[in-house]
C-alpha cells in the first residue's frame, strides 16, 4: 500500500486570524503554490484510490486543488481524524475505512504528519507546508513502512 502525506499549503497566520481556526484558509500565494504542486503531482502520474483530508479549511482547500489536478474530485473524503491529534492509531482506523484502497493520499497538518511518518518508518522527517511524502506499507495492519521519498515544497513547484 502506498501512503501519500500531503501537508496543506500556506495559510494565513494563526496569530492574525480572528475567526475559528478551523476556518482559516489558504492565502492567495498558498493557493497558487498548491495549484503548481498539483501540476507536479499530475506529472508524477500518481495512482491514488482515495484522498482523505482533514476538514479544516486549509487542508480541504489543498485536497480539492490536488484532486482537481489529478482528476480525482469525486474521491475526496473529509475525515475528522486527520485534524489536529492525528496519529498512527487514527491512521489505522482511516485505512480500515478504505479496505480496497491500495494508494491513499492523506492531507493534513504538522506536527502530526512528521510524527506519524516517523512512527511508521522509524526515522525522523519534517514535512514542510505543501510538502509530500510517500511511505510504502507492506502490511497495513502492522503499520510499518518505508519512506520512499519526501518532496519539499520547492521540488513540487511551490
Amino acid at each position: 500500500m502506498q501512503l501519500y502525506f500531503l501537508r496543506h499549503g500556506q495559510a494565513g497566520k494563526g496569530s492574525e486570524w480572528t475567526g475559528d481556526d478551523r476556518l482559516r484558509p489558504l492565502t492567495d500565494e498558498g493557493r497558487a503554490a498548491v495549484v503548481r504542486a498539483g501540476v507536479t503531482l499530475m506529472r508524477l502520474e500518481l495512482q491514488v484510490d482515495v484522498i482523505v483530508t482533514s476538514p479544516l479549511a486549509r487542508a480541504r482547500q489543498t485536497a480539492d486543488i490536488a484532486a482537481e489536478e489529478l482528476g480525482l474530485q469525486e474521491k475526496v473524503v473529509d475525515d475528522e481524524r486527520l485534524a489536529h491529534g492525528f496519529n498512527r492509531r487514527a491512521l489505522a482506523k482511516i485505512l480500515a475505512d478504505h479496505p480496497k484502497a491500495q494508494s491513499v493520499m492523506l492531507v493534513g497538518h504538522e506536527p502530526e504528519f512528521s510524527a506519524t511518518i516517523g512512527e511508521l518508518t522509524g526515522g525522523r522527517v519534517v514535512c514542510k507546508k505543501g510538502g509530500l511524502a510517500r511511505v510504502d506499507v507492506d502490511d497495513p495492519s502492522a503499520l510499518r513502512g518505508q519512506l520512499v521519498w519526501l518532496l519539499p515544497p520547492r521540488v513540487l513547484g511551490l
